[in-house]
């Protein structure tokens, strides 16, 4: 990565991962952690960070001594299904956004997983965070099935 992001450069490489996965890769396996970090010029750790957030959203799973694998029933991306949820639950700019326990519950995963989703929403400045009070929708997606 030539630079630095405010986003964090493992959610960049994730982001990067996800659409590949989506586009279908092949084979199922994901190139080695030695690999993807000379494709993206970082460290172990970040690579293996990013490769956590997918394994959070259920994408990739790792097996013992194989590598990174793309799960055997890959869902829809966690980020593109909570930025649905903005059109689905007619949200309007200003609304509140649900809580992150209400989003692990709805969507069946973890709270880390969440808040890396939120995060990226954030990032691209779907929604805001008013400390104590929550998120709120600050923008709406432009075209939710895309995202």
């Amino acid at each position: 990565m030539p630079e630095a992001s405010p986003r964090g450069t493992y959610l960049l490489i994730a982001d990067a991962l996800r659409k590949d996965i989506e586009k279908g890769l092949d084979g199922d396996s994901l190139p080695s952690e030695a690999a993807l970090m000379r494709t993206h010029d970082v460290s172990r750790n970040t690579i293996r960070r990013a490769l956590k957030t997918l394994e959070a959203e259920k994408l990739v799973t790792s097996v013992p001594g194989a590598g990174w694998r793309v799960s055997s029933k890959p869902i829809r991306p966690l980020i593109n299904r909570m930025t649905d949820l903005i059109t689905e639950e007619s949200l309007a700019v200003g609304d509140a956004y649900p809580s992150e326990s209400k989003l692990c519950e709805r969507f069946g995963v973890s709270r880390t997983a969440v808040r890396h989703a939120l995060a990226q929403m954030e990032g691209t400045g779907l929604l805001a965070t008013v400390h104590g009070k929550g998120r709120t929708v600050r923008a709406l997606p432009t075209n939710p099935k895309d995202t």
